[in-house]
């Protein structure tokens, strides 16, 4: 071997010596390492929970709702906790009672633009809240693949207010899942951006789908977010225009603000409040 080939195989294992003395190698304890074996073999044996998929969810539901009862007491205690906070009655949506002309209101979901409703804005309203809550019996429908072949349509039909998030379809394909009523439906701006261009363009496609709601509430958040509010207003427009038999509604940005606050100081951290859980206590 060449002297240099002597010399790196010399310093090489100094290296190995220094880092042995500043790192030696330690070993599991005899107990540590049966411990491992032994829960090893246990979640082989017992595997961790699993969570359940769609199916199950829907059959679990149907089950416990059999013996589910309504309890009053706090159905009750509940109402009065979100009245005091919220004031869902008269200001579930803007109206000109609640949004007078002139008036200077933020944004819920952004905390550097307002708005002041100026004439074209306040003859949007309706005068007050177009039905009374608190809602007899109602149903929240949402709009995703969880009542696929759940048979739950004409158990949602028999609710006197049915509520629907996010343009759901309701063809005759999925009456007897969902159900065929419909009394208010949420529009979020995003929806008119993605699938209808923004109503920029051609206009039929959108009034055509609407058709299938009837004479449902259109519930929409123009003045959460400033850009929803174009999308918003031309929802309004668009169905005015054709004599649409849907009325727009928009929601009242300080309700959503107070609703959200009611829900964070009871644990809820999300950043906004889902359309489920929004319409199930605004019903209230």
């Amino acid at each position: 071997m060449s002297p240099c080939g002597r010399a790196r195989r010399h310093t090489s294992r100094g290296a190995m010596a220094v880092l042995a003395w500043k790192f030696p190698r330690t070993r599991l304890p005899v107990g540590a390492s049966a411990l491992c074996v032994v829960v090893l073999c246990w979640l082989y044996i017992f595997p961790v929970y699993r969570l359940p998929n769609e199916k199950e969810i829907v059959q679990g539901v149907l089950q416990q709702g059999t013996a589910w009862r309504r309890n009053q007491t706090a159905a009750r205690a509940f109402r009065k906790q979100m009245e005091d906070c919220c004031d869902p009655a008269h200001l579930f949506a803007m109206t000109k009672m609640n949004s007078p002309m002139g008036k200077s209101m933020w944004y819920d979901g952004e905390f550097l633009y307002s708005f002041t409703i100026d004439n074209s804005t306040y003859s949007l309203f309706p005068q007050a809240t177009p039905f009374q809550l608190p809602l007899k019996k109602c149903a929240v429908v949402g709009n995703g693949g969880i009542l696929k072949k759940s048979g739950c349509g004409r158990q949602i039909d028999e609710a006197n207010f049915v509520m629907r998030c996010n343009l759901p379809p309701l063809s005759s394909e999925y009456t007897n899942d969902v159900g065929s009523k419909s009394h208010l439906v949420t529009a979020n701006p995003s929806i008119i951006r993605q699938r209808f261009q923004n109503l920029l363009w051609s206009r039929k496609t959108f009034v055509d789908n609407m058709k299938i709601y009837n004479h449902s509430y259109i519930y929409m958040p123009a003045f959460s977010m400033k850009t929803g509010t174009e999308p918003s207003l031309r929802v309004y427009y668009t169905l005015s225009d054709v004599g649409a038999s849907q009325t727009v509604l928009f929601a009242n940005p300080n309700f959503l603000r107070s609703i959200g606050k009611f829900w964070k100081s009871r644990g809820i951290r999300a950043k906004r409040l889902s359309t489920g859980l929004f319409l199930c206590r605004g019903r209230l």
